[in-house]
């Protein structure tokens, strides 16, 4: 069975994030091992410097490495990544359920993004999309993803 970690740097305190997240890893329980690791958020002064955020984004970056499991295919969500279809979700994450090597790792940055390095480490930049969205609102797209991509794997019709 797939091992799947999510690392997200922020906690999330909005109840209808809560739910939602929690309902989707509910329903993961059939199909994978879902961990989801909360890692704080570096606090920033109301108007940050450029060196203030790359500081802050090192230090989230390097709690995120810690958390890296060392023989995971690792995914940051950034702007700048690939987008990418829910069939091609589907495929990866079957193609990581074969490798022999079955663990997966997701990584969300916080309110500013993630670190350059995190992100160089990283087998795969993945975007949502060009648009902007919370970071807590992308934890609960991409579970409904991953639950999607399980669900087109076996030929379900939830996905249409």
């Amino acid at each position: 069975m797939l091992a799947i970690k999510l690392i997200c740097v922020g906690k999330m305190r909005e109840k209808f994030y809560i739910d939602a997240f929690e309902e989707y890893r509910k329903r993961l329980g059939a199909y994978c091992r879902l961990e989801c690791v909360e890692l704080a958020e570096q606090r920033l002064l109301e108007r940050p410097s450029a060196g203030e955020i790359a500081a802050a984004l090192e230090r989230e970056g390097a709690e995120i490495a810690k958390n890296i499991p060392p023989d995971a295919y690792t995914v940051a969500l950034c702007v700048e990544g690939q987008e990418r279809s829910s069939e091609d979700l589907s495929r990866l994450l079957t193609e990581r359920e074969l490798s022999g090597k079955p663990k997966l790792c997701f990584l969300i940055g916080g309110s500013f993004g993630m670190s350059e390095s995190v992100k160089k480490k990283a087998d795969l930049k993945l975007s949502m999309s060009k648009m902007t969205f919370p970071h807590h609102l992308a934890r609960v797209m991409l579970s409904e993803q991953i639950y999607r991509a399980f669900k087109i794997a076996e030929g379900s019709r939830y996905h249409k």
